[in-house]
Order: structure tokens, then sequence, then C-alpha cells
């Protein structure tokens, strides 16, 4: 039985000889998490954007993915990317970082809450790691940064997401 990886490294193959069905495939497998990843990472209305610029990039350069990652972390590292150049862009531009989405939950708004208070970096590795089940490599490599740094980095947000509920929504 093929593995998952192995299901998206033929359906990208097809993809990149210009088979929109297998590309159509392979957002529909990867939309979800993808857009859930950057939703927490910056507004909804921006998430949306980056996905979509991702999935159009991942669908131009569809022949570089290689296989030695998974599909879903090339996806990733492609709208991190693209997340990095509307963040750039938005600071060129004088505006403030969009806030974390929020929900009508307040457990869920305090999270979200909490999470806009780390770092960029902070708030993508405790996502990838702990909200959506990557390995400390994994995140690492889509991060660009050493295991032993991801690993960290991770820890310190974590400690200071424990900090804030300690301190500040402990009464809540």
């Amino acid at each position: 039985m093929p593995s998952r990886n192995d299901e998206d490294l033929a359906l990208c193959a097809r993809a990149a000889k210009g088979d929109q069905a297998a590309f159509a495939m392979l957002v529909a497998k990867h939309e979800r998490p993808l857009r859930s990843f950057l939703a927490r990472m910056t507004s909804a209305d921006v998430a949306d954007d980056v996905a979509q610029e991702a999935f159009l990039k991942a669908w131009r350069f569809a022949s570089s993915y290689d296989g030695r990652a998974r599909f879903s972390t090339w996806l990733t590292r492609i709208a991190w990317r693209c997340l990095l150049d509307e963040a750039r862009k938005s600071r060129r531009a004088g505006a403030d970082e969009a806030p974390v989405h929020s929900s009508d939950s307040e457990q869920v708004s305090l999270v979200a809450d909490m999470l806009s208070r780390l770092s960029q970096p902070e708030r993508a590795a405790l996502i990838l790691c702990d909200g959506h089940g990557w390995s400390h490599a994994e995140a690492a490599e889509l991060l660009r940064m050493p295991l032993g740094s991801l690993k960290t980095v991770v820890a310190r947000a974590k400690s200071k997401c424990r900090e804030m509920w300690s301190s500040q929504y402990a009464d809540a």
C-alpha cells in the first residue's frame, strides 16, 4: 500500500505535467490544514490570500517537488514564505500586524490572544508542533532553523503561554 506521500508525489508529478484534476486532489487534501495554520498566524482574510498564493506557487513549481519531505511540509514552506513576504509588504506600507483570528468561544479567544503575543517564529513553531502534530525536525526544516533552536523556540513559546495564562487569564 503506497504511503500518503507516495500518493502526493504521484499527484504532484501529474500536476507538473499540467493535470489540473491531480492538482485539485492535492488542494482538496491539503487546503484545510494549510488554511488552519495560516489562520492562526494572521487574520482570516490574509490567511485566505496567502493560501491562494501558496497554491498558485505550488502549481507553478510542481516540477520542483522531489518527495524528500512530505508534500504538506513543502506546501507549508511555500505558504510560510508567502506569509513572510506579506508581513514585509505590510510593514513597508506602515500597516500593523494583522490580528490573530478569534472565535466566539471564550477559551479559544484567550488562546488566540496568547498566540498573538508570541513572536511570529514562536507562534509558528508552537502551532506546527503542538497544534498540527508536526515533528520538531519537520518544523525546523520548514522554518529553516537548526533542530536545537526550534526546540528552544517551542519551549520558550510554551513557557510564555504558561506565564501569560497564570498571570493574565487565571481569573478568566
